[in-house]
């Protein structure tokens, strides 16, 4: 898958720029002897924020007694998750394993926080077992380094309250167009069609994705970024105009008042990720049976195109006293079918490996969705998401300059293009400022 390659290249072509070359490092190396097991019992920590990930974690821990777990939960990466880790590298006290989204992997190789897990021969021996296009966003271009075990993909859809849509004789929007109709006919009953988020800008840019634009671009020597081109101006336009008219909510994401707002039926709509299944059935109880999922809406009638929000890996950090340990583990929670069975009655997490695909859990109507197979849904959506969508080399950075600019357009100081306007502009200066080259 093209996605793959390019992605991987150009951040491999980043790192290099910034002076962290391959093999560099204690972490770096693949070394079989970096990877061997520890004497004694081992006490491994790791954070995640997944829902139930602690049950899977805790069938590990049942059955491998010389190799315990200790699971920690936290907010979201941009929400608070990955500024912890990054703290606690400078500080040395990083846990052994962390939840990593594929966009965020390349800021923390810039960073050095990584572990090379291409030193463990069982990791290795795992490539086969996984999408081509997800190993390759944790070999991060390398051919023979690897900075985590990938988790899931995240394929956007449009989650809705059918009940509500069909109750109230409004169609569900094929197009955004219709989109916004609806939206003004479910306002004028006193609801919103959607929340828009202020700080989850990779769901923003799962939206410029769909819509065919690129943030970022690289010629083998330098980086083009551009952030403010026609199609994201489109997207972001799209966007300020349902907030101008009141069109959408603007509640704090993953919030109590986010999912009272969802739990109440103040709130009809979620464009997310298949992922997002369960954050709707954990923080909207009240309302199970009354959703389903159809085709992201499109901006050209009898188009069929998706963005992607999310997709994790499991990433050792470096610094840590038991890497084969830690490796084992990652691979086993990403690659068995009692963790991935649980991990997907839990969290919805869609697999990202093949076999994991053919889960029987995968192909069965679920009942918060009124026993909708909603998962024929996202693997629809799957195909149709453009493999050619590059990452840049400070995803983290970025997301935190343009979410500052989202919330000052929420509150009416400028607008979501201004946002994006500034956001590019402090990209460019991050990037510099690591050495890496950037188009004029």
């Amino acid at each position: 898958m093209k996605r793959a390659a390019a992605a991987a290249v150009i951040t491999s072509v980043a790192l290099a720029m910034a002076g962290c070359s391959a093999g560099s490092g204690d972490g770096g190396g693949t070394d079989a002897g970096a990877c061997e097991p520890s004497e004694g019992k081992v006490n491994l920590s790791f954070t995640s924020w997944i829902p139930g990930i602690e049950e899977a974690v805790a069938m590990w821990n049942d059955a491998n007694p010389d190799i315990q777990v200790e699971v920690q939960t936290g907010p979201s990466g941009n929400a608070g998750t990955y500024q912890n880790f990054f703290n606690q590298l400078k500080a040395g006290n990083a846990p052994d394993l962390g939840q990593i989204e594929y966009d965020a992997l390349p800021n923390f190789r810039v960073q050095d926080g990584l572990a090379d897990l291409g030193a463990c021969e069982e990791i290795v021996a795992g490539k086969g077992d996984f999408v081509d296009w997800t190993w390759g966003q944790v070999t991060l271009g390398t051919e023979s380094e690897v900075y985590g075990v990938p988790q899931d993909s995240g394929p956007m859809a449009l989650f809705y309250r059918s009940d509500l849509f069909e109750q109230n004789g409004i169609a569900v929007p094929t197009t955004w167009e219709e989109y916004k109709a609806a939206a003004e006919k479910i306002r004028a009953l006193g609801g919103y069609i959607t929340n828009f988020s202020q700080t989850d800008i990779n769901q923003f840019a799962g939206f410029v994705w769909q819509a065919g634009g690129e943030w970022f671009a690289n010629d083998g020597d330098e980086w083009t970024v551009e952030m403010t081109d026609e199609t994201s101006k489109q997207v972001a336009d799209y966007w300020q105009d349902l907030i101008a008219n009141d069109l959408v909510s603007t509640y704090p994401a993953w919030t109590d008042e986010w999912n009272n707002a969802y739990n109440s039926g103040e709130v009809w709509s979620w464009n997310s990720a298949v992922w997002g299944a369960n954050s709707i059935a954990s923080g909207a109880p009240d309302t199970a049976g009354n959703w389903s999922v159809a085709k992201a809406p499109q901006w050209n009638a009898g188009e069929s195109a998706a963005g992607n929000w999310g997709g994790s890996s499991i990433a050792v950090f470096k610094g840590t006293e038991h890497l084969y340990e830690a490796a084992k583990f990652a691979l086993w929670l990403n690659t068995s079918e009692e963790s991935l069975t649980s991990l997907n009655e839990t969290a919805a997490i869609y697999p990202a490996t093949k076999a994991g695909l053919e889960l029987p859990a995968l192909s069965e109507g679920v009942p918060f969705y009124g026993d909708q197979p909603i998962y024929d849904v996202f693997a629809e959506a799957a195909g149709e998401v453009d493999p050619d969508f590059v990452w840049g080399p400070t995803m983290t950075q970025t997301y935190a300059d343009v979410s500052d600019g989202f919330k000052a357009a929420v509150s009416g100081s400028g607008t979501l293009a201004d946002a994006l306007a500034t956001g590019q502009d402090a990209t460019i200066a991050a990037m510099e400022a690591q050495s890496i080259p950037v188009a004029e």
